[in-house]
């Protein structure tokens, strides 16, 4: 009997061994989190990426809410972590320094209205939950996502400290998707100007692949004229030479961008 209990303890202490790697591993690395939030009733889910080490940077850590683009669309709560920044929060979770909140679209909408209200919802969440930074929140999205972002800046122009929109634009790319354009300028006689106008004080950084024929760069080009115009303090364009509607991947993949970004504060 004492042999079989030493064999015990054994197993206690080489099970005991594995629970503290694996601790010691999913404190070592930035982690995915589910949560969902409710607005008008509706409930949505999200996912919030939370790096290391982050209960002892409460107070200070820097937060990017991130708009994903039409094939992320749906109620899974989980496909807007698979294309653009998520991939990449993957691949670097050990050293990412910041929280990224990732809301999702529904199917067939787009990034205005509730879905808006729903995604600063989980931003608001989020910077409650973890403690982070108001003075350092910053606002990114791709294709559909890029159009959120411009959406979404305008409705809060003092929020963010900085934006990076990704392949978007300000009208609507093709006939057979009318609904997806920026919305707070659509009765402006010039929309671009209109931008301009309204967010010339906060820094920018607009990513376009030159060859995307899904979202054409041309209105890019235009808002970057119209923020030199308006005398933008600091509005940057870059146009990938070779790059089709996929910008996202080097954009996001490109650690000045990220450098540029986090040194941005309100």
């Amino acid at each position: 009997m004492a042999r079989r209990t030493g064999g015990w303890w054994w197993v206690v202490l080489a099970m005991l061994a594995v629970s503290g790697i694996a601790s010691a591993r999913t404190s070592d690395s930035g982690q995915f989190v589910k949560r969902t939030v409710t607005v008008d009733g509706r409930e949505s889910r999200y996912q919030v990426f939370v790096p290391r080490d982050a209960q002892a940077q409460r107070g200070s850590l820097p937060v990017v809410l991130f708009l994903h683009g039409s094939g992320e669309r749906g109620s899974d709560g989980r496909q807007q972590t698979h294309a653009g920044v998520g991939p990449y929060l993957r691949d670097h979770a050990r050293e990412f320094p910041a929280l990224v909140v990732l809301p999702q679209a529904p199917d067939e909408q787009e990034w205005s209205g509730i879905n808006n209200r729903i995604a600063l919802a989980a931003l608001d969440a989020t910077l409650a939950e973890f403690g982070a930074d108001p003075a350092r929140q910053y606002l990114t999205g791709m294709s559909m996502g890029g159009y959120g972002s411009w959406n979404i800046a305008l409705e809060h122009p003092d929020r963010f400290a900085a934006i990076v929109p990704v392949c978007g634009a300000v009208l609507a790319p093709h006939a057979v998707r009318a609904s997806l354009f920026v919305e707070s300028v659509a009765n402006e006689a010039d929309p671009y100007a209109a931008i301009a106008e309204r967010l010339k004080a906060t820094p920018i950084w607009m990513f376009h692949g030159a060859l995307d024929d899904v979202v054409l760069p041309e209105d890019d080009r235009k808002l970057k004229a119209a923020f030199d115009a308006a005398g933008a303090r600091d509005v940057r364009y870059t146009e990938y030479p070779q790059g089709n509607h996929n910008a996202w991947d080097a954009t996001y993949a490109d650690p000045a961008m990220w450098e540029w970004l986090f040194a941005q504060r309100r």
